[in-house]
């Protein structure tokens, strides 16, 4: 649903490229921009997940509109890249809970404590680089959660605007809007 939901944004947006935070194997979003082309920046903290995401990429015949980057989101993009949307998948289950789901890597799952410990760094990095009237599009667990997302918005003054809330069987998405 978040890739579907970023390529309806991206049909009516500007040009610019896009950014996927937390992107794992980066299926998000490379069928974000397989269904409206935009140049990709993908970046996740395990290396493992990269290589997968860049095998994705190559095998969806990708390789050239994506470039995937390996370390912390908070240290990977450069001070000066803007980006005119940002999907972020950031893990969003609470550490105490991560046992119900054994299948799944504890990096890619263990949000922290309250499970928004990602999700704030992924607000961040959208403030600091989405484009004026830019979007970004968030998923988490829970509608407390997204709850939470908006009070921090407003609560540290961030240029992010909670536009809408989703919610699925399997999850929420949030969409932001970057003001000025």
């Amino acid at each position: 649903m978040q890739s579907y939901w970023a390529a309806e944004l991206l049909r009516d947006a500007p040009p610019g490229r896009v950014l996927e935070l937390c992107a794992g194997a980066g299926h998000i979003g490379l069928l974000t921009v397989a269904l409206v082309p935009r140049d990709l920046v993908m970046v996740d903290l395990d290396p493992h997940a990269c290589d997968l995401a860049r095998r994705n990429a190559a095998a969806n015949q990708l390789v050239a509109s994506v470039d995937v980057r390996h370390g912390d989101v908070q240290d990977v993009i450069r001070a000066d890249e803007g980006f005119v949307g940002v999907i972020a998948d950031p893990p969003w289950v609470p550490s105490s809970g991560i046992g119900r789901f054994p299948e799944d890597p504890e990096l890619a799952i263990d949000g922290g404590e309250d499970g928004l410990t990602m999700a704030w760094s992924c607000l961040e990095v959208m403030d600091r680089h989405l484009a004026p009237g830019g979007w970004g599009v968030l998923q988490l667990g829970t509608g407390e959660q997204a709850e939470r997302v908006v009070e921090r918005c407003a609560a540290l003054g961030l240029g992010l605007e909670v536009q809408e809330t989703r919610v699925y069987d399997r999850g929420v998405l949030v969409r932001l809007v970057a003001s000025g």
